[in-house]
């Protein structure tokens, strides 16, 4: 009898067992899936942005032309034809950012930007507007003169498309000096300041987005050794109108914990009339009749020592402008030269105080260019005593006539993490590549051009500027600076 009991109470127990041991499996599985469920790739985005302006004074101004006549030295720099002693408050630029992520596999990105809004700040009175870049130009300006956000990228991304690499396809940013997805340390990044001043080559408008199809990857794991290749229309936000597509490319190394940066960054674009028949010779050769080939190509070194507290960097570049000048000779017969531009660029930025927390409160940075266009100017224009030589379209931005050597330095100072406060000085001299008496060294003589090309005076647009730059739900890699 007790033996019966006992197998009953025994039956019983394993039976609450089996339940309990039923139930705690169950909560399990539901934990599990719950848990499943949270890590499961789930659609989203973020808005972005940031912005910065000045207030700036000018005190000193390249005026070496008239009212009548301006001569417009500096090309596409907002402070072209500015007169002396005029001041602006001014937006420089305004970002407004969404990237989404679709998919494990796809992210797209969608940018607004306002910027080089700078045609209403000229104030050179009776000046009139003129081409893009030159004085008093209208810049990204609506007809009624006020401010024209664009759309500067749209662009889809496939991620890993192959081990370790992106591609994408869109209106994006190259791999000439901007940020990109696999590389944050680029020259725009290094240098961190582009608030105060483009790159050197940013300056001379090596577009630094472009709508086209790229494909970017490191070589190893951990993103030391990378490359970007790229093709694109070579119009940046503008529509393409050109069947000349313009081909980027770019490799980096990055040593002592990615420190030590080395960037090598080629491009390559043909440009308009390649192959037609016209009257004048191909590239030098003295013929009156020939085909006329016109292309450029940038070759560009890029080192930097990167740290938290202190950076040293150099950028340098040369551009080949194939058949970049059209020379009319005292023979009457057209001619089609070759120059190069070249530029090379040293900065330093820094920490000089950290916040409490170890984050950057006041720092410094100072930056030195040399941009020299002229190339082998002066043997074309010596040559069979030149009667006329014009800059050919599409290499306007590296008019081979003028030198010129930019300064800027300031203090950054940061109240709080992604504002900055920066009063800065920014310096352009200009100064002729030609001689105002029309001799080169060896005494052989050449036609005067004009007043913009040869004037042999030295000038310097001087702007003394603060700059408030700040960053709103900063994306992933933000720079501190």
């Amino acid at each position: 009898m007790c033996s019966i009991k006992h197998t009953h109470e025994m039956k019983k127990t394993i039976t609450k067992v089996s339940i309990y041991c039923s139930l705690f499996l169950s909560l399990a599985g539901s934990a599990n899936a719950q848990m499943d469920s949270s890590t499961e790739f789930k659609p989203s985005g973020r808005l972005w942005g940031y912005a910065f302006s000045d207030f700036a004074y000018k005190g000193t101004a390249d005026n070496i032309g008239t009212a009548a006549a301006p001569v417009s030295r500096g090309g596409s720099n907002q402070y072209t034809g500015m007169p002396a002693n005029a001041n602006t408050f001014q937006f420089r630029r305004i970002y407004l950012g969404y990237n989404y992520d679709i998919s494990p596999k796809f992210s797209a990105e969608f940018l607004l930007a306002m910027e080089d809004d700078f045609g209403s700040n000229t104030g050179v009175g009776s000046i009139t507007q003129s081409a893009p870049g030159g004085v008093g130009s209208a810049g990204d300006l609506t007809a009624g003169g006020k401010f024209a956000p664009y759309v500067k990228y749209g662009d889809i991304k496939w991620k890993n498309i192959f081990r370790n690499s992106d591609l994408k396809i869109g209106s994006q940013a190259t791999p000439s000096f901007a940020k990109t997805d696999r590389n944050e340390q680029t020259a725009e990044e290094v240098w961190g300041y582009r608030a105060i001043e483009r790159t050197v080559s940013d300056i001379r408008r090596t577009p630094s987005f472009d709508m086209g199809a790229s494909l970017q990857g490191w070589f190893d794991k951990d993103g030391k050794y990378g490359y970007m290749l790229m093709v694109g229309n070579g119009q940046s936000a503008k529509p393409g109108t050109s069947i000349d597509k313009w081909f980027y490319g770019d490799v980096y190394a990055k040593f002592f914990n990615k420190r030590l940066i080395v960037d090598l960054y080629a491009d390559y674009q043909r440009l308009n009339n390649w192959g037609v028949w016209v009257q004048g010779p191909t590239l030098g050769v003295e013929s009156i009749n020939g085909p006329l080939y016109q292309s450029r190509n940038m070759t560009k070194l890029f080192v930097a020592w990167n740290t938290n507290k202190l950076t040293v960097g150099f950028e340098g570049f040369q551009n080949v402008e194939l058949s970049g000048l059209t020379v009319v000779e005292t023979d009457k017969n057209t001619y089609y030269k070759t120059f190069s531009a070249m530029a090379y660029s040293f900065y330093v930025r820094g920490r000089i105080v950290s916040a409490p927390n170890g984050d950057p409160r006041l720092n410094f940075f100072a930056r030195y260019d040399n941009y020299d266009p002229s190339g082998n100017l002066s043997t074309i224009v010596n040559a069979a005593t030149t009667s006329t030589v014009k800059v050919s379209s599409g290499v306007s931005n590296y008019d081979p006539y003028t030198k010129e050597q930019f300064v800027t330095f300031g203090i950054d100072y940061m109240p709080v993490k992604n504002v900055h406060i920066m009063p800065n000085v920014w310096l352009n001299t200009y100064n002729s590549s030609l001689s105002q008496t029309g001799t080169n060294a060896a005494g052989l003589a050449y036609t005067k051009i004009g007043t913009n090309e040869v004037t042999g005076i030295k000038g310097t647009d001087a702007v003394y500027r603060i700059t408030l730059y700040y960053i709103y739900n900063p994306k992933q890699g933000t720079t501190k600076y």
